[in-house]
């Protein structure tokens, strides 16, 4: 079964649950599929000593599963450069 995600946010425990979510399904053998749009861009670098959001996001990778994000919001946010996970 597939699962798609949509992330919006970058506020730490709505995305971290979000992530360990789709770390969790991947791991029962869900096809993950995120995608991440407009704040949720900054999602990559977001550390907290609770929500451990960038090590949810690599472990998804680490996984198999698999990142997409909105190119216009990239964009929008300067980011082209700078996404590891997700590049343009």
């Amino acid at each position: 079964m597939k699962i798609a995600i949509e992330i919006e946010t970058h506020e730490f425990e709505k995305a971290r649950n979000t992530f360990h979510f789709a770390v969790t399904s991947k791991k029962q053998g869900y096809e993950i599929i995120v995608f991440l749009m407009g704040e949720a861009l900054e999602c990559e670098e977001l550390t907290h000593e609770k929500y451990n959001i960038d090590e949810q996001l690599h472990n998804l990778v680490n996984a198999g599963g698999e990142i997409l994000a909105c190119g216009t919001c990239i964009k929008s946010y300067h980011l082209e450069d700078s996404l590891e996970v997700c590049p343009i």
